[in-house]
C-alpha cells in the first residue's frame, strides 16, 4: 500500500488546573493513496481530536501534542511552522467539519466562502471563481446552485449547509479529505449522492478519504479499512471484511450487535452497558474492562497490547486471542 498519511503513536492531552485529560493516548493509523479509511467509535473516543491534530488545529493551551508523529508524504506535520501548514491545509489536506452552523461565517454568502477557500491557495479570476463555486454546489446536490451562491448560511437548511461544507472541502482538489460525520444531517438519498461523489473523485483523481463516523451502515458501504477507537486508543483495526464479519474485540462486537436489523424487529436492541470513561480519570489496565463481559483480573491491571490475527487484522484483547489460540 502506498501510504500517504501516517499517524504514529499520537498523544494529545488537555491540561486543567488539577487534571490531565488524555484525549489521544498513543493512536496510530495509516491512510493509503486513493483509499477510504474509517475511524469509528462512540462520541468522546478521540476521533475528531485526531483529525484536528493532523491539521494543527488543537488549541495550545489547554491542548498539548504530548508525543507521536503525523507524516504526510514523509514530512512530519507536527514540526511545521504555521505558514507552511497553511499551504497544506485546504489544498493538500482538507477537512469537512461536523457542525456547519459553527463553521460557516454568518455574514458572508456561501459563494464567497467557497471562493475564499480557493483564493487562499490559487490565483483565479472572478469568472473562473464563480464558475467553480457554482459547479461545486451542483456536484454536492444543491438545487439552483447559481442562486444559492448568493444565499447566507441561515437561509439554507441544515443539510444544505452541510453540503456547502463538503463543497468547500473539495474546492482545491485535495489529496486527503478528512470528513467528520459529513452526512449526519442529510437524508438517505442525499447521503447516497455525497458518498457517490466521494467514490467518483477517488476513482478519477486518487482522493484519499479519512471518514469519521459512528454510522456502521455507512462504513459497511464505503470502507477499505476500519479503525475502531475507544477512549483515546485504537481497539481494533483491519480490512472491512475482518471488522464487520470477524470482529475480535468486545467493543467492536458490541457496536455491531447494537445495529438494528430486520431479524431483530420487535426485540430490544442490544446496548453496551456503562459509558466511555472520563479521559482525565481512565481506569487502570484496559480502558474497556468496566464494560466488558470477558474481562479477567489481568484486564484490570495491565494495558493490553495488539494481538495479530494476520492480514493486518489487529485487536487489543488478549483474552479473546487466547481463546482462539487454545
Amino acid at each position: 500500500m502506498d501510504v500517504l498519511l501516517s499517524v504514529q503513536d499520537l498523544k494529545v492531552y488537555f491540561r486543567g488546573d488539577e487534571t490531565v485529560a488524555k484525549a489521544l493516548d498513543g493512536v496510530s493509523y495509516d491512510v493509503g493513496r486513493g483509499e477510504t479509511v474509517c475511524l469509528v467509535g462512540e462520541s468522546g473516543c478521540g476521533k475528531t481530536v485526531s483529525a484536528l491534530a493532523i491539521l494543527g488545529l488543537i488549541p495550545q493551551p489547554p491542548g498539548e501534542i504530548a508525543g507521536g508523529r503525523v507524516l504526510f508524504n514523509g514530512k512530519d506535520l507536527l514540526h511545521l511552522g504555521e505558514e507552511e501548514l497553511q499551504r497544506i491545509r485546504g489544498k493538500r489536506i482538507a477537512m469537512v467539519f461536523q457542525e456547519p452552523m459553527t463553521s460557516l461565517n454568518p455574514v458572508f454568502t456561501v459563494g464567497d466562502q467557497i471562493k475564499e477557500a480557493i483564493l487562499v491557495h490559487e490565483k483565479v479570476d472572478e469568472a473562473e471563481l464563480h464558475h467553480r463555486s457554482v459547479q461545486l454546489l451542483k456536484d454536492v446536490g444543491i438545487p439552483s446552485p447559481e442562486e444559492r451562491t448568493r444565499d447566507y448560511p441561515h437561509q439554507l437548511s441544515g443539510g444544505q449547509r452541510q453540503r456547502v461544507m463538503i463543497a468547500m472541502g473539495l474546492a482545491c482538489n485535495p489529496d486527503v479529505l478528512i470528513a467528520d460525520e459529513p452526512t449526519t444531517a442529510l437524508d438517505v438519498t442525499i447521503q447516497k449522492q455525497i458518498l457517490g461523489l466521494f467514490e467518483k473523485l477517488q476513482s478519477k483523481g486518487g482522493l484519499s478519504l479519512l471518514y469519521i463516523t459512528h454510522d456502521l451502515n455507512v462504513v459497511a458501504n464505503i470502507a477499505d479499512r476500519i479503525y475502531v477507537m475507544y477512549s483515546g486508543i485504537i481497539a481494533e483495526q483491519g480490512e472491512r471484511k475482518h471488522i464487520l464479519e470477524q470482529a475480535r474485540h468486545p467493543y467492536t462486537m458490541g457496536l455491531l450487535a447494537s445495529l438494528p436489523h430486520r431479524g431483530k424487529r420487535g426485540k430490544t436492541l442490544f446496548s453496551i452497558p456503562g459509558t466511555v470513561p472520563d479521559p482525565a480519570h481512565k481506569p487502570k489496565g484496559c480502558p474497556f474492562h468496566p464494560r466488558c463481559e470477558y474481562a479477567v483480573d489481568t484486564c484490570r491491571k495491565e494495558f493490553p497490547e495488539m494481538c495479530d490475527y494476520g492480514e493486518g487484522h489487529l485487536s487489543r484483547c488478549p483474552v479473546l486471542y487466547a481463546r482462539k489460540s487454545a
